[in-house]
């Protein structure tokens, strides 16, 4: 099997690139994202295989979003699952399955993390990772799943990302990315196939950036302080304003200030 993914990678003109066992290596490629969905069209891949990129050339976030990351610094893969127990409709359950597993282990090298609504992960109200999933559906189930995700470990300098924040600027520490991914990729996976959706849903509520008080928000049309009151299954936010009304929103429907 190794060898039939080595012939179809080659055709792909692509840089330096390594398997070992479930993990792809490559130094440099446009997308983790894309080089996944293009191994998984020519061969069968097990659940949990990743994409692992030194450097992206083209890495993108949420809605078309680019992913500021430097060679070598940080940590950039792609993530397959088979989410064959969970309807399309409620898809969003894997990103909050996702944004927990990363959530958890985090908090093992830093207190106040969190996670923003839909599914980028905070330190305080710095952004420490991101989080792309492109679902492929199949009728009313989910074929498969590739899930990109951007986790600033070692870079200290972000010229076009001025919130963001990498693990070694809150700990004053390098980390291994190695390490990371190992630890990143089980919680995930663990989550995903052990927990139940309530369970899912319910963490994640108690994980969210902002999940208590007031705070300010804003549309194409106005700015308001709202409080968070839920998610529903389709990834709607709901928001309570000071005057009772409650409204949901879709995301890039509603910003927070």
């Amino acid at each position: 099997m190794i060898s039939l993914w080595l012939i179809n990678i080659s055709t792909l003109n692509l840089s330096t690139k390594k398997i070992m066992n479930d993990t792809f290596h490559i130094e440099s490629v446009s997308s983790t994202n894309i080089l996944l969905a293009k191994m998984l069209r020519d061969s069968d891949l097990s659940e949990g295989f990743v994409v692992c990129a030194n450097f992206q050339t083209m890495g993108r976030g949420q809605q078309g979003n680019s992913w500021e990351s430097k060679k070598n610094l940080n940590l950039l893969f792609s993530l397959l699952l088979y989410p064959k127990h969970i309807l399309a409709n409620e898809q969003f359950l894997i990103s909050q399955a996702v944004s927990i597993g990363i959530k958890r282990v985090l908090d093992k090298y830093a207190d106040n993390i969190s996670i923003k609504w839909p599914n980028d992960i905070f330190w305080n109200d710095r952004k420490i990772a991101g989080i792309l999933i492109e679902n492929s559906l199949q009728g009313t189930c989910i074929k498969h799943s590739i899930v990109g995700i951007g986790l600033n470990v070692n870079q200290t300098d972000f010229q076009n990302a001025p919130n963001a924040i990498s693990l070694k600027q809150i700990t004053e520490k390098s980390h291994s990315r190695t390490k990371l991914l190992q630890e990143i990729r089980e919680s995930i996976l663990y989550i995903y196939r052990n927990q139940n959706a309530e369970k899912i849903r319910t963490e994640y509520m108690q994980m969210l950036y902002r999940k208590s008080g007031y705070f300010p928000y804003s549309t194409q049309n106005e700015n308001f302080e709202a409080k968070i009151t839920q998610i529903f299954p389709d990834g709607r936010l709901e928001l309570q304003d000071q005057t009772g009304e409650k409204r949901s929103f879709y995301f890039k429907e509603v910003k927070f200030e």
